[in-house]
């Protein structure tokens, strides 16, 4: 019932990445991991991100920080805004998902991607630095290499980027629940627990 549509190189998406898991598990629900380039979203269809970049306004964006750290100690996740690498080409790392999935690892390794790059300031689009954390995984490096560099994993990343524009998306983290309702960010987890209550059947929880 949940598909979850997401790039590693959005902190909102390592906190909803962090936060629909144990969501998903109290209410008995798989969620369908899809990777996607947010790169190629916002050139496509949602640029105002490059121009919120090049003027931001410094009273929304010291905010923004905060509001960042807020939600970073409420999940107890170590997440930062990288210092020297913002923004980082991510398309190696959402490859390796797609093509890891079949094995069960997406997970872990999406994880020590979120982990490497929000908490460390390492550059995830760099072999050298995704080379360890397949170790960490059990990962074979060069298998995993190999398989990136596969058309058929590159053609369903944009595959998959195309899809959620196509249904609505803007951006990532991207959540749909049963198909047709759309979500869009970390704090929309009480939202998502309400919709899947109510097509149970069940009373939905409002949302506070």
């Amino acid at each position: 019932m949940i598909e979850f549509f997401f790039d590693c190189s959005s902190p909102w998406t390592y906190l909803a990445f962090h936060n629909i898991q144990p969501l998903a598990k109290e209410l008995g629900e798989e969620i369908s991991w899809r990777p996607i380039l947010v790169g190629g979203i916002f050139n496509t269809i949602n640029p105002t991100v490059y121009a919120s970049r090049e003027k931001p306004v410094p009273e929304k964006a010291a905010y923004t920080k905060k509001d960042l750290a807020d939600w970073a100690a409420y999940a107890g996740l170590d997440i930062k805004m990288p210092p020297t690498i913002f923004p980082v080409n991510s398309v190696k790392a959402m490859r390796g998902c797609i093509w890891l999935e079949p094995q069960g690892k997406l997970v872990p390794f999406a994880t020590a991607v979120f982990e490497a790059y929000w908490g460390g300031d390492q550059d995830i689009s760099k072999d050298e630095v995704l080379a360890p954390l397949l170790d960490k995984v059990g990962v074979d490096r060069g298998a995993f290499f190999a398989g990136i560099a596969e058309p058929a994993i590159k053609d369903q990343l944009k595959a998959n980027t195309d899809e959620v524009m196509r249904r609505g998306g803007f951006g990532s983290p991207t959540i749909f629940v049963g198909g047709d309702d759309m979500y869009f960010g970390n704090d929309r987890m009480p939202l998502i627990r309400a919709a899947i209550e109510r097509r149970r059947g069940g009373v939905g929880r409002a949302a506070g």
